[in-house]
């Protein structure tokens, strides 16, 4: 049984809050009040999610999760994203096969970042490549140790 929900606040100011100098109080999240406190959100109220391949530890691609979005991940064994360019949520895999199911998500010591370990079916990337980084690759000077 799922503990009772209870409304997040947000440090994000807005002009009417500014205005009474009150905290704006978002929508009930449908998380555990633990969980929905230890997560910090951006200022659209979303948190990244890291997708790694659960058996080779392969990142394949980065996306967006606001408390529903998780929820839905921690409760259906399918991984939900919320798409900032259409504002709405989205289950990997629906529309083109390509599906993720979850095998852990994890909270990062700041909280601001989740882990989200996957057995994923065909390509992650939109494009069509197996990963999101997939043949994009940077120059970059690397590093040794001493």
């Amino acid at each position: 049984m799922s503990e009772p929900s209870t409304p997040i606040v947000s440090a994000v100011a807005t002009p009417a809050a500014a205005s009474a100098a009150e905290p704006v109080v978002a929508p009930v999240s449908p998380l555990p009040q633990e969980l929905a406190a230890a997560l910090k959100r951006d200022s659209a109220g979303l948190v990244a999610a890291i997708i790694q391949q659960f058996d080779t530890d392969e990142v394949l691609m980065l996306g967006w999760m606001d408390d529903e979005a998780l929820h839905r991940t921690l409760t259906t064994g399918r991984v939900t994203f919320f798409s900032r360019s259409r504002q709405e949520y989205w289950r990997k895999g629906d529309t083109s096969g390509h599906v993720q199911f979850v095998k852990s998500v994890a909270l990062d010591c700041d909280g601001d970042a989740l882990l989200v370990r996957v057995d994923q079916v065909g390509a992650a990337c939109h494009t069509g490549t197996r990963t999101c980084f997939d043949g994009r690759s940077l120059a970059a000077v690397t590093g040794e140790r001493d």
